[in-house]
């Protein structure tokens, strides 16, 4: 059974420079099937943006497809490196209400947690974890 976040993370999280519009970060979450783009400024993680953020804090606010990522992310994310604990792990995303926790090593994001990635190893029989295997729907 996997005992850190290293053995259930997603490796090699999508990246999105917070001076670019979020259409790219949108255009990222489609060819890489995922809601969440790990927000970077000169390398270091910075935040989180989600498809959520976008629908929330740009297409509501009637705010245009070239608004720069950084008006749209969260920022100040909590994050943990890849050798902490599940249980750990999941007590931040309790605390913090996230569905997703940046996997940071050096300041540089290295993957991604998500409760589906969490529910795959540890409730495999979930309907999360069903529809977190699943086949990108496009």
């Amino acid at each position: 059974m996997a005992r850190t976040v290293a053995d259930v993370m997603t490796t090699g999280p999508a990246t999105v420079d917070g001076g670019q519009p979020v259409s790219v970060a949108a255009a990222l979450m489609r060819d890489h099937d995922t809601g969440a783009i790990i927000v970077n400024d000169h390398g270091r993680m910075t935040g989180i943006v989600t498809d959520r953020d976008i629908a929330i804090r740009c297409v509501a606010d009637e705010k245009g497809p070239d608004t720069p990522v950084r008006e749209a992310c969260s920022a100040g994310v909590e994050a943990v490196g890849p050798d902490t604990s599940i249980e750990q792990a999941v007590r931040l995303m309790r605390e913090h209400a996230v569905r997703r926790l940046p996997v940071v090593e050096d300041g540089r994001a290295i993957g991604i947690l998500s409760i589906g990635d969490l529910a795959m190893e540890q409730d495999p029989n979930s309907a999360l974890a069903d529809i977190s295997a699943a086949q990108a729907n496009r």
